[in-house]
């Protein structure tokens, strides 16, 4: 059973999406272990869907330690094999030892910075970009923001931060407002 609400269109396609459209996507988040979730999550989704991400979460928190980067900056041998067996996650190795690799870096960032939002925020000035555009089409997949944050990202060392990842990530965070004016989240997001 449909509701009317008007959403973008990307978050009719499951009831997943559409929970995560609703709730999550696009909301200011200055809280530094949900901004390393994102950070891993869209590494993680390189080539992928979103949905195959979505759908895989739960199961990225269970054994990702809840995002715990001091945890799994740890991570050994033996804990990359575990991961690399489990269905659960995208098994790329790659992806694994770079969430290894970004949560070092992400360590490193909170202690030059104090936090890691204070970090990432930067990009921004601090405060979300609002956009307002009428159609998916209008949406960018880079700015010279994201540019910027992957070139300065990718200097410190982090992986899976291309900046068409970091422009993703600045949606999901809020960091830009990207739901379509006709959106019923933009006016909830934007305020």
């Amino acid at each position: 059973m449909a509701d009317a609400l008007t959403r973008c269109g990307w978050a009719q396609n499951s009831p997943n999406e559409t929970h995560y459209h609703d709730t999550e996507w696009g909301v200011p988040q200055y809280d530094d272990r949900v901004l390393f979730e994102f950070l891993l999550l869209e590494g993680a989704q390189a080539g992928l869907s979103w949905s195959t991400i979505l759908n895989k979460r739960e199961h990225y928190r269970l054994v990702f330690d809840q995002f715990d980067a001091t945890r799994i900056a740890e991570f050994d041998a033996a804990k990359v094999a575990e991961l690399l067996a489990d269905a659960g996650i995208v098994r790329n190795r790659l992806k694994v030892q770079a969430a290894i690799t970004n949560a070092r870096c992400f360590l490193a960032v909170q202690q030059e910075f104090g936090s890691f939002s204070a970090y990432i925020w930067s990009f921004v000035g601090g405060q979300p970009i609002v956009n307002q555009w009428k159609a998916m089409s209008e949406v960018p997949v880079t700015t010279p923001e994201s540019d910027a944050m992957s070139k300065d990202l990718k200097k410190r060392g982090f992986k899976f931060v291309g900046s068409t990842i970091c422009y993703a990530y600045m949606q999901a965070t809020g960091m830009v407002n990207d739901h379509l004016v006709s959106c019923f989240r933009y006016p909830e997001v934007a305020g």
